[in-house]
């Protein structure tokens, strides 16, 4: 088996298995905190997400330089360098972060959330930990960017599932055995998130071969990677906007109860982040590789394979959320409030989400070549508009709103910034990732999953082990359509198909 194959495979695995640890306990996570104490996880969510601004994009470049150095680019000694001077810079930040967020944790409570139920003394406390976990989620970040560009994958995610499952089932024992409490909660999670941060730190090194001198602190080796970080700082900057800005305001606008419930619609659109990463993780180093080893046939050939992996995973899921947000958060749930409150948000938000998917691939592409200008133009573009459509609509028409400019932007991603790109690099690519890489499969899709909608809509009385089966059904047959219209798919299943008949 290929590396490649072995990476995807190892990313699927592990990103599906924490995905699930994840999604698999909210409904119980809820029951034992209540949805307003599950508000307050969107808004450290949040926080973590506006303090990425700080990263400065040296996770990226970390990632990227670690793939050059697998490629020869770099020496043990120029690599080791890099690394002790971003490792310097990320600790820092992340006792600064600790104690930015401390400081604010009261102000949060009292004059930015509307709480309802939980007292102001619970909230403040909860933030003030989170401070905490997102010191240690922070420098998390750069040990997994640098195993990432080191192509090591497998072992990445047999971490991460095994700190997924201790922190899914500590959590449960720790609100059912110890303390029904939010406070509870968030210190079990700073606890499991340090370790795993020292683990992939001790791991990192051991990756590295060693240097003939002591690593150091060294301006030259920042000032060797400086032009693309910068690129990386603005894209990280409007990215936050493009993808926070909706729960930043939210978080203020609505009860921290319906805030909750827009945590939950959005944290399970977000779940497609479980088919999206694990492409893209081992998309980036390998196009990295290839464009620095100027291999321009088969970076083409893989541009196209990674991007039909892409729609062939994302397409099926994002139909069925949509179509079946009712049924899928009823049968999660069983509970008719939170479905009636989660659902709509939910069918919407999961199409924003696809498209924002849909682009990684394109993404990844530009990264490989060092070119971040584009994405820096075309979400400063898109930052110009959101921005004023959330302070004009969602106060208007609230949480719906936010759901249809998050699909329009991303609309907008699509028809624009592929064609941009493609005037640039890949230039005789754009029509063949249009049509055969995603708009083709979306379609057979798109005409399988509307045909089952319009028949269980003259069939609601099913019951809820019929209906967990007509859902099954409908994502095999779907997937199967999406699988069969693309090149890669049809390939695959067809040598499958002879394997099997051979044996």
């Amino acid at each position: 088996m290929s590396s490649v194959k072995r990476n995807i495979i190892a990313n699927y695995l592990g990103g599906g298995w924490s995905a699930l640890m994840g999604l698999a306990f909210l409904p119980v996570y809820i029951r034992y905190l209540g949805i307003e104490a599950y508000g307050l996880i969107g808004v450290y969510a949040s926080l973590q997400a506006w303090f990425a601004l700080l990263d400065m994009g040296l996770s990226p470049t970390i990632n990227r330089e670690m793939s050059r150095f697998t490629a020869g680019i770099h020496t043990p000694q120029s690599i080791r360098d890099l690394l002790k001077s971003v490792e310097m810079i990320y600790m820092g930040i992340a006792a600064l972060l600790a104690v930015i967020v401390i400081g604010i944790a009261s102000w949060i409570a009292t004059d930015w959330l509307k709480v309802e139920v939980l007292s102001i003394r619970t909230v403040t406390h909860a933030l003030m930990i989170t401070g905490v976990i997102i010191a240690f989620r922070w420098v998390d970040t750069l040990y997994r960017s640098a195993i990432l560009g080191l192509q090591h994958q497998v072992w990445l995610n047999g971490v991460t599932a095994a700190f997924a499952t201790i922190r899914g089932l500590g959590s449960i024992g720790v609100l059912a055995l110890i303390s029904p409490t939010i406070q509870a909660f968030f210190i079990f999670q700073a606890l499991t998130y340090a370790l795993e941060t020292i683990l992939l730190a001790r791991q990192t090194h051991r990756y590295l071969p060693t240097p003939p001198n002591p690593p150091k602190f060294s301006i030259d080796a920042l000032r060797g990677v400086w032009s693309f970080a910068a690129g990386m700082t603005m894209i990280t900057f409007l990215a936050t906007i493009l993808t926070q800005v909706d729960k930043l305001l939210l978080s203020t606008l609505l009860p921290l109860e319906q805030f909750g419930y827009f945590t939950l619609a959005s944290t399970v659109a977000g779940a497609l982040s479980i088919l999206i990463v694990p492409i893209s993780n081992v998309a980036y180093p390998r196009f990295t590789e290839l464009v620095a080893s100027g291999e321009e046939k088969a970076f083409t050939m893989q541009y196209h394979q990674f991007a039909q992996l892409l729609t062939i995973s994302v397409i099926p899921a994002t139909l069925i959320l949509s179509f079946f947000s009712h049924q899928i958060i009823y049968l999660w749930t069983h509970s008719a409030a939170t479905t009636q409150a989660v659902a709509p948000i939910l069918s919407i938000w999961v199409i924003g989400t696809a498209l924002n998917g849909l682009m990684h691939v394109p993404y990844m592409a530009q990264l490989a070549h060092g070119w971040s200008r584009l994405t820096v133009i075309v979400n400063t573009i898109a930052a110009a508009i959101i921005i004023p459509a959330f302070l004009i609509l969602v106060p208007r028409y609230g949480v719906m709103a936010a759901a249809w400019i998050w699909v329009a932007i991303n609309t907008g991603y699509i028809l624009f910034a592929v064609p941009a790109m493609h005037l640039k690099i890949l230039r005789h690519e754009k029509w063949k990732w249009y049509e055969a890489d995603v708009f083709g499969p979306l379609l057979m899709g798109l005409v399988i999953a509307l045909g089952m909608f319009l028949w269980a809509e003259q069939h609601p009385e099913m019951s809820l082990p019929a209906e967990s089966m007509f859902l099954a059904m409908g994502a095999v047959l779907v997937l199967l359509a999406t699988t069969m219209t693309t090149p890669l798919g049809r390939q695959t299943v067809f040598k499958a198909m002879r394997r099997i008949a051979r044996s």
